[in-house]
């Protein structure tokens, strides 16, 4: 497809409609999603004091998570591709907030256990499922702004996790702890916001009453002239099998693990070290937990401001890995609030550097793309939020202390930021790839 954009007709209306009414739902369930899977966070003290969990199990409760995801990212991402985008997407929201409000009514660490790894299997594919939603639904030339307004909404939910779980767990009644309060309440909003995606999202753009006739028929054209392209039989239109042993996507996925590694690192165990500055409370230590995010969100968009004007995405992506690797690093050389403070400059680093590294695989893979290749790319990068947990965990238990662990995440920054310039781009000096054309 060629020609510059119509920006009046009834394609152009029919992008706007859909970002009004498909994206904040969406961008909704992006939020739940993340308090429901880093919410424990918060209460690893609770449960040491309840269900008698030592650092070592609740750093392994917290990775499970991401070994049920990692395990059942691409086959939930091959039903969905069966059964509908919409039908799945609501189905794994209703899941995962069934298993999240379960998690209040814990009793042993086997149970706690169990249930984060279900709640991992109950997630896996939404990522990558919401990804092919768009596709559905918007020009690819639209679906990178949508892709960023989604993110935000995890951004805006790393801010709102702290001094919400704050104040959930000033809950009490019923015979349960705030801590149980704040599990349920969280998990039982996912669900709520399952059967609302339900209702209100459509499974195609042919399917929307409220779009006209003549936004319908555009969009749905131009859909599915971009499907065609993305199948055809040319060079770039290979299959998945043949993807999955590409040597870039192995790249892509080792440095992605690098990268969810920091920030699962600093998810779970962030809360605990804001502790160890004072005698904090739930709502101080939440309100403190919120700044690394916030400032994550400035360097975001600082980066992606920086990328889109001087482009050479690897080198970005590797300099916000390496200020992650320093700030991680200086963490461990003072005390607690200078360790805090210095972590706050890592979290300009390993989320700058999330939302740098996916248009780099987009760029090359746009054009064959498919879903399986996603939830690869995804679940094994996932997969460093089981590690970073999980060996931190151990070397607490072990040490008393997570800075071998710290020291350890900075240097597999520092290694990653120059894996990084063994991806290949089309062109670094060129957001997009041009569409070719036939000699």
């Amino acid at each position: 497809m060629t020609g510059a954009p119509d920006n009046t007709g009834p394609l152009a209306s029919a992008v706007r409609r859909v970002r009004r009414r498909v994206l904040p739902v969406l961008a909704g369930l992006f939020v739940l999603n993340y308090l429901d899977r880093v919410n424990v966070g918060f209460i690893q003290d609770h449960l040491r004091a309840d269900l008698g969990l030592d650092s070592a199990a609740y750093g392994l409760g917290a990775g499970l998570f991401f070994v049920g995801y990692a395990l059942l990212e691409v086959p939930s991402n091959l039903v969905l591709q069966r059964v509908g985008a919409r039908a799945w997407l609501a189905r794994i929201a209703v899941s995962w907030g069934v298993v999240a409000a379960s998690m209040a009514f814990v009793q042993t660490k086997g149970q706690f256990l169990a249930l984060r790894f279900l709640l991992g299997a109950a997630e896996a594919g939404f990522f990558p499922g919401v990804l092919y939603y768009l596709t559905l639904w918007l020009p690819a030339a639209d679906r990178g702004r949508a892709v960023a307004t989604l993110l935000s909404g995890s951004a805006a939910a790393a801010i709102l996790s702290g001094p919400l779980a704050g104040a959930l767990m000033q809950i009490h009644g019923h015979g349960l702890a705030g801590w149980r309060w704040m599990l349920m309440v969280e998990g039982l909003a996912s669900v709520a916001a399952g059967l609302m995606a339900w209702r209100w999202l459509d499974a195609r753009p042919r399917d929307a009453r409220w779009l006209a006739s003549a936004e319908r028929e555009a969009l749905e054209r131009v859909v599915q002239e971009e499907q065609h392209e993305r199948t055809s039989g040319g060079p770039e239109g290979r299959g998945p099998g043949r993807l999955l042993l590409d040597p870039q996507v192995g790249l892509f996925c080792v440095v992605y693990f690098s990268v969810q590694l920091t920030i699962y690192a600093s998810t779970f165990w962030l809360p605990r070290l804001i502790r160890d500055m004072g005698k904090l409370g739930d709502m101080q230590v939440g309100w403190l937990n919120s700044i690394p995010w916030a400032l994550s969100v400035v360097g975001m968009m600082l980066a992606a401001a920086g990328a889109a004007r001087w482009r050479h995405p690897r080198a970005w992506l590797a300099g916000a890995l390496l200020v992650a690797g320093a700030g991680q690093w200086a963490s461990t050389l003072g005390g607690p609030v200078a360790g805090f403070a210095w972590l706050c400059v890592a979290a300009l680093g390993f989320k700058s550097a999330s939302s740098l590294f996916w248009p780099i695989p987009q760029a090359r893979l746009d054009a064959r793309i498919s879903a399986a290749v996603i939830a690869l790319v995804n679940s094994v990068g996932n997969l460093g939020g089981f590690v970073a947990p999980t060996v931190l965990g151990w070397l607490e238990k072990r040490t008393g202390t997570v800075h071998a662990g710290l020291r350890g995440l900075a240097l597999a920054s520092a290694l990653t930021a120059a894996v990084v310039f063994l991806l290949r781009v089309p062109t670094p000096s060129m957001p997009t790839r041009k569409p070719r054309h036939a000699t």
